[in-house]
């Protein structure tokens, strides 16, 4: 077994990732309502996300805490600028990951699938690679 520092260091990691992952989750979500319904209320990014109203109202509270969101009463959620950026940020490695597991014979559902969970926890250099990738055999990047 590992020393308890390493392996508390290690966990404490791996949860602080998972945190992150939730923020561009939301983030992600709420341009996307925002872009196709002109709105982001908090009753549909819980049902969006399969996740109660009081969560998603506390995850909203975190965004707006870290100044990535802010909210009107009666009017929902809409992101700042940092929070489009993150979005955007997520939304172009979510693409990336999708178009490399199509292009090495990934059904397009599962790769969806599988994305939501590579695309927050894959380096910059597995992303560079990627790309690299898709622009030598599959024809270019997404």
């Amino acid at each position: 077994m590992p020393a308890e520092t390493s392996q508390a260091r290690r966990f404490g990691k791996t949860r602080a990732a998972q945190a992150q992952a939730l923020l561009e989750d939301y983030a992600e979500l709420i341009a996307d309502l925002l872009a196709c319904d002109g709105e982001a209320r908090p009753t549909d990014i819980a049902r969006r996300l399969g996740v109660s109203h009081a969560t998603a109202i506390k995850t909203i509270g975190r965004l707006k805490r870290e100044g990535l969101a802010t909210s009107l009463p009666y009017r929902g959620v809409f992101l700042t600028p940092a929070g489009e950026a993150l979005a955007n940020k997520v939304r172009t490695r979510h693409r990336l990951v999708v178009a490399v597991l199509i292009a090495i014979g990934v059904p397009a559902e599962a790769a969806e699938q599988d994305a939501e969970g590579i695309e927050h926890h894959i380096s910059p250099a597995t992303l560079r690679a990627f790309s690299a990738f898709l622009k030598q055999y599959a024809g270019g990047a997404p």
